[in-house]
């Protein structure tokens, strides 16, 4: 069925006259001589002049009687703005226009049957055209998407943890990735619903697959604890600020004593070069940071949760374990500070990334899987000014086939260098311009007409831009409920339900 004619306009911007009895939305996918195109703006035309439209509608408005224009469906319409997003015949980026005063059709589900699903797929929706949802799956390559890192920006409640989720669930099982979640609101291993059990512990094959730490762990799982004799210098200084002097102490006590080096900086060691009032210094920096103190007997003990002077040796060494062996682990950092998650985040990445680097020298790195982080409020690592190991996977990452999954509400606040790093993109709405704006300026295809259609998405509507996709792909994305509800469905029926 026809829903409109073009009328004029250029390349990146096509007139469209929509028929009188059609309703063409903003996002919505249309196709003329197999070239489909976007609909980015609206707005009214009209044969009449402005003083005559004016002049009826005060007539009308202040009661003068019932004033009737002739053939009105002709002389007044609405005009839409369109841009071309790909060739359905070449397969290619369009590069003439569409006849004039050529008819366009809705795009419907045979249009897009040349998307194919690719190896190692993570599945992200269904293709959205406008409002309405056509029956077409959206996957990318997982190994590649992930290791090219992957940012999910979008402002409060339009489904950024929902997504992180969904992506999640599809990844379960598969092996061939690796993915820290650091949660900080504990709600992606298992969270309740309107009176039922949701998250990733749900999943048919998520026992072996999803390892779950915390430090108030349920019956059976795994207890956050970690040794201080894990904790090297360069791990402190991500989230301490030490002077000169005082980083020089910090690897002369290391480079002394070694794995054991703390305990003797807090039992207040003397080392030649390091002055007692940076020594003092250094003790109270480390008591706060580690949350560990001295007795007047100079024994070490606990004061928080996570940092033990006795226990939890092999966690570190476990979770990266996990991680190389293509497992999801998810840290529960819902009662720890942000300093202490990202400390130990930032000790099992930095563990990763010197095992995938040695791996890389050896020529073993291709047998191995890939290995994501996600992270959320993402400029608080990777802001302008950070020097810690995201910013260097951000940059380096994926020569060593090690990733990103990035969220945040402000990409602004990340550098724009690494901002083009992160080559897939799924972005949600967005109603702050300066955020719309850094997020189109990075973004793998051309989006500089898609601002009102950002601010404008809904929760759960997304537009994929990624260098492994054909063009920027309109999705909607499933519910994670609702995917955990069919797989309980399914499991009752005596089915596998997985995205295969």
């Amino acid at each position: 069925m026809m829903v409109g004619q073009i009328i004029g306009g250029s390349y990146g911007e096509i007139w469209i006259r929509q028929k009188s009895d059609e309703r063409i939305e903003l996002g919505d996918l249309l196709v003329a001589d197999d070239i489909l195109l976007q609909v980015y703006d609206m707005e009214y035309g009209s044969l009449l002049e402005k003083d005559d439209l004016a002049r009826i509608s005060g007539m009308q408005l202040e009661g003068y009687g019932a004033t009737e224009i002739h053939e009105k469906d002709v002389r007044n319409y609405i005009l839409v703005k369109a841009k071309p997003l790909f060739n359905l015949k070449s397969k290619s980026i369009p590069k003439h226009l569409p006849a004039f005063f050529h008819m366009l059709r809705r795009a419907s589900s045979k249009d897009f049957e040349f998307l194919e699903k690719p190896e190692n797929a993570i599945y992200l929706g269904k293709i959205r055209s406008g409002s309405k949802i056509l029956n077409v799956p959206v996957y990318i390559n997982g190994k590649d998407a992930l290791t090219h890192h992957i940012l999910i920006p979008a402002t409060t409640g339009r489904g950024k943890s929902n997504l992180v989720k969904v992506i999640l669930w599809n990844l379960v099982g598969k092996r061939y990735a690796g993915v820290l979640v650091l949660d900080a609101h504990n709600e992606y291993y298992s969270y309740r619903k309107n009176g039922k059990d949701y998250g990733l512990k749900h999943h048919l094959q998520a026992k072996g697959n999803v390892i779950y730490y915390s430090v108030n762990p349920p019956f059976g799982e795994r207890s956050l604890r970690i040794n201080i004799r894990n904790v090297r210098p360069w791990h402190l200084r991500e989230i301490v600020e030490f002077s000169p002097a005082q980083e020089d102490a910090l690897y002369l006590f290391h480079k002394e004593y070694g794995d054991k080096w703390i305990e003797e900086v807090l039992k207040g060691e003397d080392i030649n070069g390091v002055r007692a009032e940076t020594l003092a210094s250094l003790q109270r920096k480390i008591k706060v940071a580690l949350e560990i103190d001295v007795n007047p007997k100079g024994e070490l003990f606990e004061r928080g949760k996570v940092f033990s002077v006795n226990e939890g040796m092999r966690t570190i060494k476990d979770i990266c374990d996990f991680l190389e062996d293509g497992r999801i682990v998810i840290l529960d950092t819902s009662s720890l500070s942000q300093n202490l998650e990202l400390l130990i985040s930032g000790m099992i990445m930095t563990e990763i990334f010197s095992r995938y680097k040695s791996y890389k020298e050896r020529g073993e790195l291709d047998s191995k899987p890939v290995v994501s982080v996600v992270i959320e409020e993402a400029p608080r690592v990777l802001g302008e000014g950070k020097s810690n190991i995201f910013g260097t996977i951000a940059r380096e990452g994926r020569k060593f086939h090690i990733g990103i999954i990035a969220i945040t509400q402000l990409s602004s606040m990340i550098p724009r260098e690494i901002l083009a790093n992160l080559n897939t993109k799924i972005i949600l709405g967005n109603e702050m311009s300066a955020e719309r704006k850094a997020i189109i300026a990075s973004a793998a295809q051309d989006l500089s007409k898609d601002d009102k259609m950002i601010a404008s998405l809904d929760k759960g509507e997304a537009i994929v831009s990624s260098i492994f996709t054909k063009f920027a792909i309109p999705i909607q994305i499933d519910s994670f409920e609702k995917l955990v509800d069919d797989s309980r469905k399914e499991r009752k029926e005596g089915k596998l339900f997985l995205f295969q």
